[in-house]
């Protein structure tokens, strides 16, 4: 049975015509015509130009004739959104099915064909509405959507989305995990052991799994089970820092529950990335700015970061207090500057995911419905002389670096209950070429030893290790194997960091190291000296 990507390529039908003129697109672009005045010098007869995605399609059955060699640079020109694997992975989002969530939140939107807080006009969700939700045709039809535009596929973030994961019941957490390991694998598995272990050797590996869920629902019980599922982040709804914000809000947990929730998710070895609101009923601009600083002040840290600012939908409880006069939506000027304000804060060590959510203009009733916020957020910035200093906003991206010209930074920091080091490499023009996540576990207090003793009790193996929660070399993401010249990826950077890393903890007297590593990484890891563990993967040092 041909895959879902093959059968896709088999239904992209182009004429001889635009055949022929990609190919000679393709040769001028290779001779150093720039890419757009070569497309634009070669119309077709029917009007307009031939796409990228043709060129990219023409250039993938060149080189699989034989007429023309693999050629990475070339590619990179004719690449449509280079953006989306300049991080080092490439991300597929999927949803789950529509499931009752335990929330009760007022600002959510409810629309019963979809998960909870989710509109079906969101692309992420229009994609897995179409799909019907099954997580098989949902990662296939985003592996060839991304192959078609000239995207590498090998190296997958796979991000869960649908509200509460941990609400959903255990067999369909593990079916649902193995139907996209089996998209990526091009194989059917029996059981969601064998898809793991198939995926570890995949051409289409799974590089880092991301689930989301409330705060009030992390245990290490629960942590376990996510790491027996191959969970390496955590997305947590905080929402807010002020309780009484979070009750008139119906969010129906504490900032306790949150502070908790990332101590022993950290503890576990996860990536977290928090969830912030601002504008929520109750709030004022002053109050947001206030809540915002507890992030990194009160022991919280997320390593990422999404702000979401409350948008006023018609399907939420919110739009009943819009109507009766009691919430009142920020202004865009408003909230562009309270965004340009808040991120001049956020420490090095995080990341500014979103500062948005992706909801369409038509379903807002009042309030912003400006898609564009980041880019207005930054104008911003520019205008007033500031910077934000986060890496999304110091990747290296696409610029290329020799080893020479980075320095290794050991940014220490101290989150709940942890002493965490930041290690990365910059180049001489500030830029984030790559970076790793040490904790080194802090029982200090009684609170402390508390966390540890139940994170522990459920997952042995962690007992008295230093842990490296994440390893991470930017640039464009490359195939398996595959160098290429001035890229990050392919410098050792990673290799230096866990030497690093293994070097500090053993000086601080660790003598095991242990690392959460994604299915797809293990063989990475085994390559350095780590041995697989029930959960993790340990080194002794």
């Amino acid at each position: 049975m041909k895959k879902n990507k093959e059968r896709w390529q088999d239904n992209k039908h182009y004429s001889p015509e635009e055949l022929s003129i990609a190919r000679t697109v393709l040769d001028e672009i290779l001779r150093g015509e720039p890419v757009m005045k070569a497309v634009h010098s070669h119309p077709l007869q029917a009007g307009g130009f031939i796409a990228k995605h043709m060129l990219v399609a023409t250039y993938h059955a060149m080189v699989a004739e034989g007429s023309l060699q693999l050629d990475p640079a070339l590619l990179a020109k004719i690449r449509m959104k280079p953006i989306r694997s300049l991080s080092g992975v490439t991300t597929v989002t999927v949803l789950t099915k529509p499931h009752p969530c335990p929330g009760e939140c007022i600002f959510c939107p409810d629309d019963e064909e979809l998960p909870k807080s989710y509109l079906k006009l969101e692309p992420g969700a229009a994609r897995a509405y179409e799909n019907q939700f099954d997580p098989f045709l949902q990662v296939s039809s985003r592996l060839a959507s991304y192959d078609a535009i000239g995207h590498p596929t090998n190296k997958i973030e796979l991000l869960i989305l649908g509200g509460s994961w941990t609400a959903y019941p255990l067999e369909y957490q593990e079916w649902f995990i193995k139907r996209c390991l089996d998209a990526m694998n091009g194989t059917e598995s029996q059981t969601l052991a064998e898809a793991q272990l198939t995926n570890e050797s995949a051409k289409q590996r799974n590089v880092g799994l991301v689930v989301e869920t409330r705060p009030d629902t992390i245990q290490p019980e629960i942590l376990a089970g996510l790491r027996r599922m191959g969970v390496t982040k955590v997305q947590i709804g905080a929402q807010s820092f002020n309780d009484h914000i979070l009750e008139i809000n119906k969010r129906g947990h504490s900032h306790k529950a949150t502070l908790k929730a990332c101590a022993m998710l950290r503890a576990a070895g996860f990536k977290i990335v928090m969830h912030w609101m601002p504008n929520l009923l109750g709030a004022s601009l002053a109050s947001d700015k206030e809540d915002f600083i507890k992030m990194w002040a009160d022991g919280y840290s997320p390593d990422e970061l999404k702000i979401y600012p409350t948008q006023l939908v018609e399907n939420s409880q919110l739009y009943q207090y819009w109507l009766r006069g009691e919430y009142k939506p920020y202004t865009t000027e408003e909230l562009i500057s309270l965004i340009a304000d808040l991120k001049t804060t956020i420490p090095e060590y995080s990341r500014v995911n979103r500062v948005i959510r992706d909801i369409p203009a038509s379903y807002i009733k009042a309030g912003n419905k400006r898609s564009s916020l980041r880019q207005d957020v930054h104008k911003e910035m520019e205008k007033r002389g500031t910077q934000c200093r986060c890496i999304r906003c110091r990747e290296i991206r696409a610029r290329s670096v020799s080893e020479d010209s980075l320095t290794l930074v050991d940014q220490c920091y101290h989150p709940q209950y942890a002493e965490e080091h930041f290690l990365n490499y910059t180049t001489e023009t500030d830029h984030l070429a790559g970076y790793l996540r040490l904790s080194l576990p802090e029982q200090t207090t009684p609170e402390a030893q508390s966390i540890y003793r139940q994170v522990w009790s459920a997952i042995p193996e962690l007992e008295g290790c230093a842990i490296i929660r994440e390893v991470h070399i930017y640039g464009q993401s490359l195939q398996f194997g595959a160098e290429k010249d001035g890229a990050a990826q392919h410098l050792g950077l990673g290799s230096s960091l866990i030497e690093k890393a293994a070097a500090l903890s053993k000086e601080r007297g660790f003598q095991k190291l242990a690392v959460i590593a994604a299915i797809g990484t293990r063989q990475y890891y085994k390559e350095r000296g780590f041995n697989g563990g029930n959960l993790y993967m340990v080194r002794e040092l």
